[in-house]
């Protein structure tokens, strides 16, 4: 039985069937198929400046966030900060507190959406 295992293997890588000429001709094709990606892709790369500009856009955009979320942090700290003195001013213990604490966040909510612009493109 071993014999026989041999005999054909032996036939065989003298004669290529044509199963193994049609793989062949697959993956030629795929290779060349990948070899025109490549080539794409490297021409989308290696333009100048596309590197650098998406780093200064996520720097930017980075930035911006950064911005707005302390404009936000800051009106809530602040409408805090103000409520907690009028309570101590006026022993009125937690009302000014939380009154003052939604202004502040309304208030930072409105610096936020004005810094961002998104009010002055509705108009």
């Amino acid at each position: 039985m071993a014999e026989d295992k041999n005999d054909n293997a032996g036939g065989n890588r003298d004669q290529p069937s044509s199963d193994e000429a049609a793989l062949s001709a697959r993956l030629g094709s795929l290779d060349q198929r990948l070899s025109e990606i490549r080539d794409s892709r490297k021409l989308r790369t290696d333009q100048p400046g596309t590197e650098s500009g998406d780093r200064a856009a996520r720097a930017s955009a980075m930035a911006l966030g950064f911005r707005l979320s302390s404009e936000l942090v800051a009106g809530v700290v602040v409408g805090a900060a103000i409520g907690w003195g009028f309570d101590r001013l006026l022993s009125t213990s937690p009302f000014g507190l939380i009154v003052f604490l939604l202004l502040g966040f309304t208030a930072g909510v409105v610096n936020v959406v004005r810094s961002a612009g998104v009010a002055s493109r509705r108009r």
